[in-house]
């Protein structure tokens, strides 16, 4: 079966911001636009996938070293708290997922369905026959799941995490917050540990730069923030002087880019025709950080 994004692949983009802003004003919750496809958060509740992204990380950071003893975050594991499952399988010690609300799935289905693909690999893992609930998951893997966003950052002890994870999220943070949840990000992050992030600098409406067409002021005002195609916006290299700012040696291991700008620059809002082509081109990238 197609995915929702398949099936709205070929849908102007002018159309798709008209409706998102509509929908998401309706009195549903998010359990219902994720049964249906629409403002899914990724695609992590895809045991297949989900294996392929935390192992991609977990690799990438810490082919080094033994992972078994290891306290790890997930920045933003949206719709399922399976990557907590992988990691475990994994050997970590403790898992702690932070994101902005309760976003994940509460039924079980995924869950198991999780299990068995990591069993059918030889990966030890809790067993989960009885689970109902995603709380009894989290309870088997050692796992917490924060949801107040920067204010549970906030409230995680200095020092107290080995390494930090992320996939298609950081240009999801509120521009306004980004800096403070870098710093928080590098605050909890032991002298040894590591970060990995993969970041999609795409908009979320065609793949291109669509969004760079909103003035600031339209852009973050409420109305367009919450209305599920929010992006920061921030370029690849407003991120990695951030990055540096906040504490860390960078280190790019992967880009992507355009042939050409996908949107044209004069239909760029003024703030963002002053970025060089190069800059602008990116369109995605891996990072991995490291305390200075």
């Amino acid at each position: 079966m197609p995915s929702a994004r398949d099936l709205t692949a070929n849908i102007p983009w002018r159309i798709k911001i008209g409706a998102k802003l509509v929908l998401s004003r309706l009195p549903l919750d998010y359990g219902f636009w994720q049964r249906v496809g629409w403002f899914r958060l990724g695609d992590m509740d895809n045991p297949e996938y989900a294996f392929a992204v935390v192992k991609r990380h977990f690799e990438r950071a810490s082919a080094s070293r033994n992972y078994e003893g290891l306290v790890a975050l997930e920045v933003g594991p949206g719709d399922s708290v399976c990557s907590a499952m992988i990691a475990f399988a994994f050997g970590v010690r403790a898992t702690v997922l932070v994101d902005t609300g309760r976003f994940a799935r509460q039924d079980s289905e995924a869950y198991r369905a999780m299990a068995v693909y990591l069993e059918e690999r030889g990966f030890a893992v809790p067993r989960l026959e009885e689970t109902t609930t995603m709380e009894d998951v989290l309870r088997s893997c050692h796992a917490q799941y924060l949801t107040g966003g920067l204010a549970s950052l906030r409230a995680l002890q200095k020092e107290s995490v080995h390494f930090v994870w992320s996939h298609h999220v950081l240009e999801h943070i509120k521009r306004c917050e980004f800096v403070d949840v870098m710093r928080e990000v590098r605050r909890i992050l032991r002298p040894d540990g590591v970060c990995s992030h993969s970041v999609d600098l795409k908009d979320n409406l065609s793949d291109a730069l669509n969004n760079l067409r909103f003035s600031e002021r339209v852009w973050e005002s409420p109305f367009m923030a919450r209305s599920g195609f929010y992006t920061n916006r921030l370029r690849y290299s407003e991120m990695r002087d951030i990055f540096r700012r906040t504490g860390f040696e960078v280190d790019v291991i992967e880009v992507a880019r355009w042939d050409e700008l996908p949107t044209p620059r004069e239909k760029m809002s003024d703030e963002f025709r002053r970025f060089s082509d190069e800059d602008l081109l990116v369109s995605e990238f891996d990072v991995i950080l490291r305390p200075e």
